[in-house]
């Protein structure tokens, strides 16, 4: 078979696609839950309800599991490597945000004094706790229903 036609049929990749989608999706509805406004760029945005990262390596740690069972070294990647992207979401990336905010509110301080920056910081680079919850959440039964 050729290689794009097995990328293809590869049923956990496209399951980890679709959880990914789903989870970018769902941003702008719970953006405006929250915001009570519209936002369609959310769905091409970092950061917010839920994380498409911990939705990605969910869905794709728990049809590895399922399907090639929970004590054989590829689900231990998986999940190891699932453990990672989650930490790095709600810690070192939400860190960069925070860290985005205060640089930004000091670039406006400069400006009032004729100093110009061209450009602000990413702010919303990151999760919180509950963000990567609700992902790894959504992966998880994503990962069950494509396991089905």
């Amino acid at each position: 078979m050729h290689p794009f036609g097995e990328i293809f049929s590869n049923g956990i990749l496209g399951a980890t696609f679709v959880s990914c989608l789903l989870a970018q999706l769902l941003k702008v509805p719970f953006h405006y839950l929250e915001h009570k406004e519209w936002d369609f760029t959310r769905c091409i945005g970092s950061g917010g309800m839920p994380s498409s990262h911990s939705s990605s390596v969910c869905t794709l740690a728990t049809c590895v599991g399922l399907q090639q069972g929970f004590s054989t070294p590829l689900f231990a990647i998986s999940f190891v490597f699932a453990i990672i992207v989650m930490y790095d979401a709600a810690g070192v990336r939400k860190a960069a945000g925070e860290q985005a905010k205060i640089l930004n509110r000091i670039i406006k301080k400069f400006e009032k004094q004729e100093f110009h920056i061209d450009q602000e910081l990413k702010e919303l680079i990151g999760h919180t706790k509950p963000e990567v919850f609700g992902g790894a959440l959504l992966g998880i039964l994503l990962g069950i229903l494509f396991s089905l």
